[in-house]
């Protein structure tokens, strides 16, 4: 039964971890941009043809 708390812990461990990151990537303007600076590439290759 031990395991099982083992597995809790370290399972809501990691969840607190990612959703540090989530948070922080939010609030650092990480998500701003949605249009990806690689599909602009293949836009402007696309309106070049």
């Amino acid at each position: 039964m031990s395991i099982f708390v083992y597995i809790t812990g370290f399972g809501l461990f990691i969840f607190i971890i990612f959703l540090t990151l989530l948070v922080w990537s939010i609030r650092s303007g990480q998500m701003d941009e949605l249009d990806l600076p690689a599909e602009k590439v293949l836009w402007e290759d696309h309106r070049d043809t």
